[in-house]
């Protein structure tokens, strides 16, 4: 079966729904093609706190009247090290804040709209694969219950995550720069209140811990582990007790524990791929890149990426203009690298590190120190945490 559109977008996670969104709110016809059904992708527990740049780009998709109402308006975070806590105040410093709202539910809200609006999505498409990127005519095929399908586009945005097939079709023309992590973050999730109402970023001599939350009743609580654990090794008391002793004495003692409803371990990593255009192919989200967790940004640099290609996207059909498609992996791309330096950064700071001696613990603690004592230093990181302005 044959179908043409303007864009074939790969992947129906949050990057190629929202995408999917923004072009379609701009009049421009577009078909999702995702490799898992509605309910797995859903399944995914993944970030939860999202800069303006990403609520914004909601906004323009139609897709944010539930965020607005359910989300959780953080201004500031705290930082835990020598037993003490000190917070970063970001309304003070930079006049600005972060909301927090899930991962699953950012992705339920972009699904809820498309479906509303009977856009073309195809989920559940086995053996996809890209053709032709180099011409102005793409093709995305797929079997859909034992049915061929090809896709006729005028571009393709592979939105499909890191192993999606949008990436290995240009595997070889690309460079790539990464560093793999010697450790991983153990997550659960329970239905318990958080123990405060900002995130608490925890450096221990036990290693690093993280104090997060979905909602005033769910927390997503997160401690540094070996990457030989399995999730079978930590029982839910054995979690919550390494959890609560990472944590400052007076954080500890009033956390609420509970059975956890999700459990899972993931690595860290910092992965970047360039460039992110191949002629008629675009690649955006975690297809172009990954970061550790610890600064908060693989949604909101996918989201950065989605408004940047829809906007040249749009600018091609509209204006009969190529600017904004060309200089696209140039723009990404420069927000990327600063947002991995942070996370890097943030990842460095707070973490326990296998090869860490006397020296680099000091030094750790010298730059916490002067971190919470400058005005300047939490400016930066304040500007960073929330998110850096995109390039016009």
């Amino acid at each position: 079966m044959n179908h043409t559109t303007q864009v074939a977008i790969v992947g129906a996670g949050p990057s190629g729904l929202l995408l999917g969104e923004l072009l379609s709110q701009a009049g421009i016809d577009n078909i999702v093609v995702e490799q898992r059904s509605p309910d797995y992708v859903l399944g995914r527990i993944r970030a939860g706190v999202l800069e303006t740049v990403c609520v914004e780009a909601l906004e323009q998709a139609g897709c944010a009247e539930r965020l607005h109402r359910e989300g959780l308006i953080h201004h500031g975070v705290e930082l835990a090290f020598g037993g003490q806590r000190h917070r970063v105040n970001f309304e003070e410093l930079i006049g600005k804040h972060v909301v927090v709202y899930g991962q699953t539910e950012v992705t339920r809200d972009l699904m809820d709209a498309r479906k509303a609006a009977g856009r073309s999505t195809f989920y559940e498409a086995d053996n996809a694969s890209i053709h032709d990127i180099d011409g102005d005519n793409p093709k995305v095929r797929f079997v859909k219950d034992g049915e061929t399908h090809e896709i006729s586009a005028r571009f393709v945005a592979g939105c499909d995550g890191f192993h999606g097939v949008s990436r290995r079709t240009v595997a070889e023309r690309v460079r790539t720069f990464e560093r793999v992590y010697p450790f991983g973050w153990l997550g659960i999730l329970a239905d318990v209140p958080p123990v405060t109402d900002e995130l608490i970023y925890a450096n221990s001599e036990r290693g690093f811990a993280l104090s997060s939350m979905r909602s005033k009743t769910r927390v997503r609580c997160y401690i540094q582990c070996s990457l030989d654990d399995k999730v079978e090794d930590w029982s839910d008391d054995r979690f919550w007790d390494e959890y609560l002793r990472r944590l400052p004495e007076e954080a500890a003692a009033t956390t609420t524990t509970g059975p956890s409803i999700e459990k899972s371990i993931a690595p860290l990593r910092s992965f970047v791929t360039e460039p992110m255009r191949f002629g008629s192919l675009f690649l955006a989200g975690d297809a172009a890149h990954i970061v550790p967790p610890t600064g908060a940004k693989g949604l909101n640099l996918a989201a950065s990426d989605v408004l940047y290609l829809a906007r040249g996207i749009t600018e091609f059909f509209r204006a009969n203009s190529s600017e904004g498609i060309d200089a696209y992996s140039q723009r990404a791309l420069s927000r990327i690298w600063k947002a991995e330096r942070f996370s890097w950064w943030m990842t460095s700071l707070l973490h326990r590190f296998p090869d860490q001696g006397d020296f680099d613990r000091a030094i750790q603690r010298a730059e916490l120190d002067y971190l919470v004592g400058s005005t300047a230093a939490k400016t930066a990181l304040a500007e960073n945490y929330v998110g850096l302005p995109m390039l016009a």
